[in-house]
């Protein structure tokens, strides 16, 4: 089968389109990695903000480095707020996990959800 034109030109938006995502991930790892290790350096028991720094992350745990940032604090958050941690694994589960992934694999890149 050959490749038209239009073909061509479909699969080089794919590429930019998947390019952009991959840089949108990488760049939203930059912005929560310093918030992430702030709230664990200095103790940071402000529920709200824990809540509000794991709710933005959770859009990016297709990238395996923002997962690895969001199991973080939600291991972090566990002895403050058991019950909403596991909510917030509870979301990642729903957004993340396919139900015939092996082994919980879910989709990020990584496999290690």
């Amino acid at each position: 089968m050959r490749n038209t034109p239009d073909d061509d030109t479909g699969f080089e938006s794919i590429r930019e389109l998947a390019a952009g995502l991959v840089g949108l991930n990488r760049r939203a790892v930059e912005e929560y990695t310093p918030l992430v290790e702030d709230i664990l350096r200095f103790g940071n028991r402000d529920v709200h903000y824990i809540e509000h720094t794991l709710d933005g992350l959770l859009d990016f745990c297709g990238s395996a480095a923002a997962l690895a940032l969001y199991k973080k604090l939600c291991r972090y958050y566990w002895d403050i707020d058991p019950a909403a941690t596991a909510d917030y694994v509870r979301a990642y589960r729903e957004m993340w996990e396919h139900p015939d992934d092996d082994a919980g694999k879910g989709r990020n890149e990584g496999g290690d959800a």
